[in-house]
């Protein structure tokens, strides 16, 4: 398919052209030449690209496809050039051909394939957004103050074109363990670093008691503790680092409640907007998906779909397991069959 070919052409572009979180502005140029050889009228919001289907119509609910074309740095393992776009064996490498390249052009076909339909049920959102992979302030979450309201949505992430109905929220806190300083050789009852060790053990064996039946339990990980200058001082503070994960059925706000009512450090949360996210098994979208063949999971990975407070579906072409790592690629038959899928379950629902 002609269609099918553009999108593995541009994914090329993409892959030569290094678009590092915040650095995206040459990408953004050739998804803009895309839409302009597509005769397709787009808007610009600093290195984000979106459009809407011809006939939009404000009384019909919006479809928002997403993903990124940000990547991140380049590892040390590489041997291959990350930004050579080399075809070999059917793979196509190159750093975010994976992640999540692939995704990207395969949603901007099916976007520019029902362009011009008319008489859809809904309307359609392309969004091809910046900053994904370091969660920055100029990415999806600061377009959709200014796009029209979404009533779901399908990101676009390697998930070998299964149905990821549910994401991990994630909640980062810093804690503060306090104590006395004072000398080592003397009697000190408030030590901060045992005192650390009390709210560390207390995480540690903490269960939340609802868990999910896709993402099961909320997980709690101390991944970082720092305290004391020299051998012969009690420092009279402790800092450690909660990497939390959490399911559907809490919001990252309610769980850094629970945290702090049961521990005895100053707790901070860096940020509360990474919330989970999850689409009902029955929402017609994922019914069509399972018609298709394809199967339901929940997601431990985080993506932009924390950004959304609609209900939201992860979908893509390739695997999320070869995200980051050194010479990154995609099937090239797994973009082709992404698209033809995309198509088929979009048949289904629009």
């Amino acid at each position: 398919m002609e269609l099918q070919q553009k999108a593995i052409e541009l994914l090329k572009k993409l892959i030569v052209t290094p678009s590092f979180s915040g650095e995206e502005d040459e990408t953004a140029k050739h998804i803009c030449n895309w839409f302009d050889d597509h005769k397709i009228p787009f808007n610009r919001n600093d290195n984000n690209i979106w459009a809407t289907n011809k006939h939009f119509d404000k009384n019909k609910p919006t479809i928002l496809l997403n993903s990124h074309h940000d990547t991140v740095k380049p590892n040390s393992g590489y041997t291959n050039d990350p930004f050579e776009a080399k075809v070999e064996d059917g793979k196509l490498y190159g750093l975010g051909s994976n992640d999540a390249g692939g995704c990207l052009v395969s949603l901007i076909a099916l976007f520019t394939h029902f362009y011009a339909s008319e008489n859809l049920r809904y309307n359609l959102l392309m969004a091809a957004t910046a900053e994904e992979e370091s969660s920055g302030p100029n990415g999806l979450n600061s377009l959709l103050k200014i796009t029209p309201p979404i009533e779901f949505a399908v990101v676009g992430e390697p998930t070998q074109m299964n149905l990821a109905i549910a994401e991990k929220g994630l909640l980062v806190i810093d804690a503060y363990a306090p104590g006395v300083s004072g000398h080592a050789a003397h009697t000190n009852t408030d030590n901060a670093i045992y005192n650390a060790m009390d709210d560390i053990q207390w995480i540690r064996n903490y269960s939340f008691s609802t868990a999910s039946e896709v993402l099961g339990p909320v997980k709690m990980s101390v991944t970082q503790i720092n305290a004391g200058s020299q051998h012969n001082v009690v420092p009279a503070s402790c800092h450690f680092v909660i990497d939390v994960r959490v399911n559907e059925h809490y919001s990252n706000q309610e769980v850094f409640e629970i945290i702090n009512e049961h521990t005895k450090s100053e707790l901070k949360a860096r940020s509360f907007r990474l919330n989970s996210s999850s689409i009902p098994e029955n929402h017609p979208i994922v019914q069509a998906g399972i018609a298709l063949g394809r199967t339901t999971y929940g997601s431990p990975t985080l993506s932009d779909q924390a950004s959304l407070s609609c209900p939201s579906l992860k979908l893509g072409p390739g695997d999320s397991t070869r995200s980051h790592q050194a010479n990154e690629f995609i099937y090239l038959n797994e973009i082709e069959e992404g698209i033809d899928i995309y198509i088929k379950l979009f048949e289904t629902i629009l």
